[in-house]
């Protein structure tokens, strides 16, 4: 891949300045998973000027073999460190207060699914000190772990429990994206840290199998958790990914249980076709409805359309800080070690 195109944004004077005051923090963003192919991440450029101050990025899911995933971090990794005057890999919440003043971009390192473990609880740690700062324990299938919310009724097993144990002991954040609603349950009922839903949306507003019902967004808000909204099409409504709709998915998490538990994760994904050719190749993890014309997703370019329309609506300026950035940098506060 070739120079980095970093696309215009059209936003009020006022709305840029306060962004550039923002933290502006998405949880969840995918570059490919092949672990021999670098040539996606020069994008994260585009990441940073678009007003993204922490990334994100998933190294490993479920649907892939679990040696993959510890190759793909050491890609990105030895990538990251060779340059540092751009990116800074994030150990503790100070590095991301450090790299706004640095004006660079922060990175944290994520996993979709129990699967990476391979059933040895040890992992968790390895994870943890390579820079991983969420997993979600089951995606969309039943695992070694927890159900996932695109198969039969499943809960946490005994391993998953003591997985839960282990992340909040290491201060891995636990995450309930794509898990079954059972095992969401038995992972609110648990928890003694905050618990997100690194990118999800509320299903009171789009019903899909992936979305969270109230009462699961409330049980998270309990914990003091975070529920970080997807830009996926599919799960903002019918393939939509226009800002006026996730401002609608923002609107709904803070009327039901506040500003203090709304954020970002998005799961925009660099390489589109890597992703239309999984959800292709593998219809009984995502679902026929998934398959079919391109997948639409919210963009980073958006983050700003965004801010302009909750400053428009009233939203104040404290609470859509806290929305940008502020309440995930709360939860790794309160987390990590």
């Amino acid at each position: 891949m070739g120079s980095v195109s970093i696309p215009e944004i059209t936003i009020s004077d006022p709305c840029r300045k306060f962004m550039m005051d923002t933290l502006v923090w998405d949880n969840h963003q995918c570059m490919p998973l092949r672990p021999d192919d670098e040539s996606f991440l020069p994008q994260l450029e585009r990441c940073k000027a678009t007003g993204v101050d922490v990334v994100s990025l998933n190294v490993s899911f479920d649907v892939i073999p679990w040696e993959s995933g510890i190759k793909l971090l050491a890609t990105m990794r030895r990538w990251l460190k060779q340059r540092p005057d751009q990116y800074l890999l994030v150990e503790r919440p100070e590095d991301i207060l450090r790299a706004r003043v640095e004006d660079k971009l922060a990175v944290t390192f994520d996993i979709e699914g129990g699967l990476a473990l391979d059933e040895h609880l040890p992992m968790v740690q390895l994870y943890y000190d390579l820079g991983v700062r969420w997993m979600l324990l089951a995606y969309n299938r039943n695992n070694a772990l927890a159900g996932g919310c695109h198969d039969k009724p499943q809960g946490l097993t005994e391993f998953g429990r003591r997985v839960v144990a282990e992340m909040e002991r290491v201060g891995m954040v636990v995450c309930c994206s794509h898990t079954s609603y059972t095992a969401v349950m038995d992972i609110m009922e648990m928890a003694t840290k905050p618990v997100i839903f690194s990118h999800s949306n509320p299903a009171a507003i789009k019903n899909h199998y992936r979305n969270v019902p109230d009462d699961a967004i409330r049980a998270c808000a309990r914990s003091g958790g975070v529920m970080c909204l997807s830009g996926i099409g599919h799960f903002m409504g019918d393939n939509d990914d226009r800002t006026e709709t996730m401002v609608q998915h923002i609107d709904y998490v803070a009327e039901l249980v506040g500003v203090d538990h709304v954020g970002f994760g998005t799961d925009y994904v660099w390489d589109q076709q890597e992703v239309n050719d999984f959800l292709q190749q593998n219809p009984d993890v995502f679902g026929d409805e998934m398959r079919g014309q391109p997948l639409k997703m919210f963009k980073p370019d958006q983050f700003a359309e965004v801010v302009e329309e909750l400053l428009k609506k009233n939203y104040s300026e404290t609470d859509v800080r806290k929305i940008m950035g502020e309440n995930l940098l709360r939860v790794a506060k309160q987390v990590w070690k």
